[in-house]
């Protein structure tokens, strides 16, 4: 067969002097770490001395250059086999390999992370690099239109992953040629062999019937790893992606550790690693560069498998209009989402959006009508939802990614991994809490805003309305890293004017006076049943005061201390959510670490299994709706 991929003149005797180059530095900074994965390195040494010497189009003086190949480490903790390739293209330094691989305040991590210039996500948990790098595929098939390829290393025990199986479902559904998954075969995982070892048909009979392109080969052949990369590559203009399954051996290289299941996670003992260098030629000194991409313009756009036809001319101004709620006047913030949505992607083309087979529910199909080109539809796969919204984000676009608030619990492993990776993710979760009514609880999100909470430096927001809901859209697209928007299912009346302000780590006070006994916070549905308690109270000559916290991470701390100093510290908190970690949990956490003395702070939150009901019985039922907030005041006062 004859194939044009093959863009160097580096000879593959070149190569295998490289590969035993790569092997040598994976042991060597591994000992000098006292720790790492150099078996699993080697494994994939002559792979990677192929790939990056005469198929990775790559300027590595310029990592950001668009038309760059992307290299993704799925197999993350392979990284003294990645730090070393830095090493053979001159990006990091001998001393650096030698010296700051897995050390304390160094760059050269024990998994990569994008902290390197050179690394797009971080890994080292299995099964995300592929699905991140379909969203990285997406971007360069539909939205940069540039010839780029996502070459993804994944490792044989990653693939029991259902993660990597909906990465290629999807790969395959959006025709993603410029994706190349090169899987090392080396049979053993952490504690013994992997569920299929060596039988190659397997694993190629199912990449198969996933759509995918798959070649079989050895993978210490570096004709035939040549040739398949060349393949892979000329299939970029085909319509499948491809998945290079080589069979390869743990340890290769070094006679003593070959394929054997002792090794895993251990670097060589000083004694041993000088055997292994030994037995692999000795230390090498080769620099080597592969081919440089080629400048390229935006091609034409691809055509996208969209199954929502375009109901807006997505040039028309009024698709852009920003939406306008009367006070009053009931909406769901789950459609306030959508509208903004619209109105954000109008202004805006690096705005996209994904969802998981819910957009009707969502709003988000709102986005779909009217720029399907930017709108990604990856069904019922919450992972590959969260893992090609971070993709997409590396490539510089602006994902929101949208399904029920309780499935992105499916994903929170994608979640905190996109955290790590620095991308900017914005999460909405609809459907959120008791209030759904009859679905019943396995649709109840009442964990959800702990959980994006917990992540590091996350943003987390509860709109009351519609006006607020716009605004904080509006607010999201300008917010680094993971941030949530949870959406209510219910309508509920409008409580602020247009053009109200909304700063993210702000708070709304909606009723106060100078007699205030008792603070009231909600967010979401219990603001207004706060509002409705407040109602109630001030019937009984109670006067309290009402505080939006529609910003519950970051808090507002200063408008908390505020209120509570003018209450004497009586504080109800009212959520639809569990009591761990959510709002709730905000509120006092804030004040704590304010110093506030002599608080009686009374929290209403979830605390039973709920069942189907109406959405007031339910509240009701978990004593979070009007009265049970009013009683709660009123226990307040008598103390």
């Amino acid at each position: 067969m004859t194939t044009t991929g093959i863009t160097s003149d580096i000879s593959l005797d070149v190569v295998a002097d490289l590969a035993a180059q790569l092997r040598v530095d994976s042991i060597r900074s591994s000992t000098s770490a006292g720790s790492g994965h150099p078996t699993s390195s080697m494994s994939a040494a002559d792979l990677l001395a192929a790939l990056v010497a005469r198929h990775l189009r790559y300027d590595w003086d310029d990592p950001r250059l668009p038309v760059n190949d992307h290299l993704i480490f799925s197999k993350g903790h392979a990284s003294p086999l990645l730090y070393s390739v830095f090493r053979a293209v001159g990006a990091v330094s001998e001393d650096e390999l030698m010296n700051g691989y897995r050390r304390f305040g160094q760059r050269l991590e024990g998994h990569p992370t994008p902290i390197l210039p050179w690394v797009d996500v971080a890994t080292g948990s299995l099964g995300q690099g592929l699905p991140d790098g379909v969203g990285v595929a997406l971007a360069g098939r539909y939205l940069d239109r540039l010839p780029y390829r996502v070459w993804v290393l994944c490792g044989d025990s990653e693939l029991a992953e259902g993660s990597i199986w909906e990465a290629l479902d999807k790969a395959s559904y959006y025709r993603l040629s410029n994706l190349v998954v090169i899987a090392d075969i080396n049979r053993l995982g952490q504690r013994g062999p992997t569920d299929l070892g060596w039988e190659l048909d397997a694993y190629a009979r199912r990449a198969e019937a996933f759509g995918a392109h798959v070649l079989v080969i050895d993978g210490h052949d570096l004709d035939a790893v040549d040739h398949a990369l060349a393949e892979a590559a000329d299939n970029a203009k085909g319509t499948k992606p491809t998945v290079i399954l080589a069979r390869t051996i743990k340890g290769k290289g070094f006679s003593e550790v070959e394929d054997s299941p002792d090794w895993h996670g251990k670097p060589f003992p000083p004694d041993m690693a000088e055997r292994a260098i030994a037995e692999l030629g000795g230390v090498r000194e080769l620099m080597i560069r592969g081919p440089l991409p080629v400048p390229a313009e935006p091609g034409p756009a691809a055509e996208h498998p969209s199954t929502i036809p375009r109901q807006r001319d997505a040039e028309n101004p009024a698709s852009a209009q920003w939406p306008a709620y009367p006070v009053g006047d009931k909406v769901a913030t789950r459609k306030a989402y959508g509208d903004a949505l619209v109105a954000l992607g109008g202004r805006d083309q690096k705005v996209v959006a994904l969802d998981g087979e819910v957009s009707n529910s969502t709003h988000a199909d709102e986005f779909a009508h009217a720029y399907p080109e930017r709108y990604f539809e990856m069904f019922i796969a919450e992972q590959q939802l969260v893992a090609a919204a971070t993709g997409l984000a590396v490539c510089g676009y602006k994902p929101f990614a949208s399904t029920f608030a309780a499935f992105l619990t499916r994903a929170y492993d994608f979640i905190r991994m996109g955290s790590i990776s620095g991308a900017d993710v914005r999460l909405v979760g609809s459907h959120a809490g008791v209030e759904i009514g009859a679905d019943g609880p396995s649709q109840m999100a009442l964990e959800d805003l702990a959980m994006l909470r917990a992540v590091h430096g996350s943003t987390v927001l509860y709109p009351a309305d519609g006006t607020s809901t716009a605004a904080l859209v509006d607010a999201m697209a300008g917010i680094n890293g993971i941030s949530y928007l949870r959406t209510t299912r219910g309508a509920y009346p409008g409580l602020y004017p247009d053009g109200e302000k909304f700063p993210v780590g702000g708070s709304k006070v909606l009723r106060s006076g100078p007699g205030d006994q008792v603070t009231l916070i909600g967010a979401g549905v219990t603001l207004h049943e706060c509002l409705r308690a407040a109602d109630l109270l001030v019937r009984v000559g109670l006067p309290v005061r009402v505080v939006d916290c529609y910003s519950v991470k970051p808090v507002d701390t200063a408008g908390l201390v505020a209120a509570a100093g003018a209450t004497a510290g009586r504080i109800v908190v009212a959520e639809d959510h569990h009591p761990e970690g959510g709002l709730g949990s905000a509120v006092a956490d804030a004040l704590l670490a304010a110093g506030q003395q002599n608080l009686r702070i009374t929290r209403l939150a979830v605390r039973g299994m709920p069942g189907s009901g109406t959405g007031p019985e339910l509240l009701a039922w978990a004593g979070i709706d009007a009265e049970h907030i009013a009683a709660a005041a009123r226990e307040l006062t008598r103390t």
